[in-house]
């Protein structure tokens, strides 16, 4: 199926024109350890264990995971990055750009969680950090940093990998990474001046997915926060998916990876159907393994990094073709995670969650730049 057209945090149309058609072959590696196409150019932005800006005190966070970029009132960006760290050790750090581009500072905006896997950008511009561990909690967070991080249980509590709002209906979409996982929707009870979900109460559910029809249903969970038995089983025919990953929701469709099976699925929200995008396994080309952490271009379209594979970010183009878009060397410990466009959709950020060195205290997170749209 065609992706078409897309919307930013603010809900605007965006209508850019794609180059990824023509983008052309990865070059050799640049300076940086990355091959990209031509026209393309790359800095690193921060590594784990280093202060990104000499003007903050803040060191960047071991493990970089999911991130998402959000627009500045002086036309600059920030870019929030989870960290993956156990024990309490996670959280969220953000980097603020000024409008040509300069780092100008970074700083923390969630601490003392465990495992922050993925997550998601809401459009009210707040940051969902997903907490990968049984007992692991979504926190809202502020990415400029001014307010502190509400933890949000009625999302559930269960191995959360990432959320995606449909901000059509005000649901909200959440993956969960288990070979047995399942896939969530929340609808708040409320909205709030603004017209937003009120993420404090609220239904949870799990999808049923009929195997014949391919039709969902969506099933209320008795104990949303597991306090006498975990999520995926209070519903005996709930959908199993295979290690819920990343999620976005698109042209009014809730897109997400299965890496347990090398899938990329499609939830069209209102014909209710379940579908299959990208399957390695019956794909002529089937370059893209290992499916993790997705993200939209501002024409549309889809990036997934993988988790092993090629080391590379792929994208999947309105026509369903794969193209690579950057690949990584010398980083065979490590996964592409995070990937995220600037406003403008001129900048492309990412991280290498364990570097070259295959430790999460190693991580690299980079910026690339280049002709993605016109």
């Amino acid at each position: 199926m065609p992706l078409l057209g897309c919307k930013n945090n603010g809900g605007n149309s965006i209508a850019d024109t794609s180059y990824f058609y023509n983008i052309g072959n990865l070059l050799s590696p640049d300076e940086n350890g990355l091959m990209l196409p031509a026209g393309f150019s790359s800095r690193i932005v921060a590594r784990s264990g280093f202060k990104p800006s000499a003007s903050s005190a803040y060191v960047w966070h071991g493990a970089p995971d999911g991130g998402a970029c959000f627009s500045t009132p002086d036309g600059g960006w920030i870019y929030v990055s989870n960290s993956e760290l156990a024990n309490q050790q996670g959280g969220a750090g953000a980097l603020r750009f000024d409008p040509a581009g300069n780092l100008t500072s970074a700083y923390s905006i969630l601490e003392n969680t465990s495992r922050n896997c993925a997550g998601g950008a809401t459009p009210w511009n707040s940051w969902l950090s997903c907490e990968e561990v049984d007992n692991g909690y979504v926190w809202e967070c502020d990415p400029f940093g001014q307010n502190p991080a509400v933890q949000r249980p009625a999302l559930g509590v269960f191995a959360h990998e990432a959320v995606a709002v449909d901000y059509h209906r005000n649901h909200l979409y959440l993956t969960e990474d288990k070979i047995d996982g399942c896939l969530y929707r929340f609808v708040a009870d409320s909205e709030d001046s603004n017209g937003n979900p009120d993420l404090s109460s609220g239904r949870l559910e799990v999808a049923v997915v009929d195997a014949a029809s391919s039709h969902v249903q969506w099933l209320p969970l008795p104990d949303p926060l597991a306090q006498n038995q975990a999520t995926r089983y209070q519903v005996s025919s709930a959908a199993q998916f295979r290690g819920g990953e990343g999620i976005v929701f698109h042209d009014r469709k809730i897109f997400f990876a299965t890496k347990g099976d090398n899938r990329i699925w499609f939830y069209d929200t209102d014909s209710e159907k379940m579908s299959v995008l990208y399957d390695a396994a019956t794909h002529p080309d089937p370059i893209l393994t290992g499916v993790d952490n997705i993200a939209l271009s501002r024409s549309g379209e889809l990036v997934v990094g993988e988790d092993g594979g090629d080391m590379q970010l792929v994208i999947i183009t309105r026509a369903n073709n794969l193209v690579p878009l950057v690949q990584l060397v010398g980083h065979d410990a490590s996964e592409v995670t995070g990937p995220a466009f600037s406003p403008d959709g001129n900048r492309l950020y990412f991280s290498s969650q364990r570097g070259t060195a295959g430790r999460s205290e190693a991580g690299i997170t980079f910026e690339v730049t280049g002709p993605f749209h016109g």
